[in-house]
């Protein structure tokens, strides 16, 4: 009988009673929100929100239905009429309730517009648009809880606590230039070129031919301990035809010996 009353104590005699059951509606914490599915969930219904057709009415009203919460108009907003098809999505910062129920996930997506032209719709061009989708956490699953909203997506500013270059050291990256060249010739065309002049150890995958090499515009090594050094580096592909395109690198580089006491600084990663 003693031991009974002390596990009753300890566990609480209600728990006997009326053990634990699910709630319909789970209510946590912003750290417990399922972020993941959020962004999931609110990514698929952002395309078929943004996705009609009015000689396939039917069609959106199925796509919607499939994240929007039971109970709610699938039609969404839409007045039946034009042509839009929503490509790509993709999902940003989801912004938690305090109460851990509901939330909103930033979406971008890319549209392609049709025009009507004589009785025909025509391909448009593409263009981008931002969501903020409203969710929902139940028991069962995530949702989206209502029909979304545009927002404006501008451009900004860089920090002003961007993080400095570095100090450059001009007689180590006069001394590696011509390596660098070599390393970028190599990383356009395949994986055995580049491992051939990449430091010992590192494992840089190439391009595989989607460029060619064009010129290294800039090459500049910071300086930094004795055996490894940061360096960046401005480089122009060749695309098709005459397009060319810049692209600015971040490279490791590190100091080698060879077996002859021969010392040259090779890359070690790039990004």
């Amino acid at each position: 009988m003693v031991a009974v009353l002390l596990l009753a104590a300890i566990s609480g005699i209600r728990s006997w009673v009326s053990p634990n059951r699910t709630p319909d509606t789970v209510v946590g914490s912003q750290n417990s929100y399922p972020v993941e599915e959020a962004r999931a969930i609110a990514t698929r219904y952002a395309i078929s929100y943004l996705s009609w057709d009015e000689q396939n009415p039917e069609a959106r009203p199925a796509q919607v239905g499939l994240d929007l919460a039971a109970g709610l108009d699938s039609r969404a907003g839409w007045n039946g009429r034009g042509k839009q098809v929503a490509v790509t999505a993709y999902p940003g910062e989801v912004k938690v309730d305090p109460g851990g129920v509901v939330a909103k996930v930033d979406v971008r997506v890319r549209v392609q517009q049709y025009y009507l032209k004589g009785r025909a719709m025509t391909a448009g061009q593409f263009v981008w648009q931002r969501l903020s989708v409203p969710v929902a956490r139940t028991a069962a699953r995530v949702v989206a809880s209502g029909p979304p909203t545009f927002v404006p997506d501008g451009r900004a500013a860089l920090p002003e606590n961007m993080p400095e270059a570095g100090v450059p050291d001009d007689a180590l990256t006069a001394a590696t230039n011509k390596d660098a060249e070599a390393f970028f010739s190599a990383y356009a065309e395949s994986d055995n070129k580049v491992s051939a002049v990449t430091a010992p150890g590192s494992t840089i995958r190439s391009l595989n031919g989607a460029v060619k090499f064009g010129e290294l515009k800039d090459w500049q090594v910071y300086t930094g301990n004795d055996d490894e050094r940061r360096a960046t580096a401005a480089v122009t592909w060749d695309g098709v035809g005459d397009t060319t395109l810049d692209q600015t690198y971040t490279l490791t580089l590190r100091r080698t010996v060879a077996t002859d006491g021969a010392q040259r600084w090779q890359v070690a990663a790039v990004g």
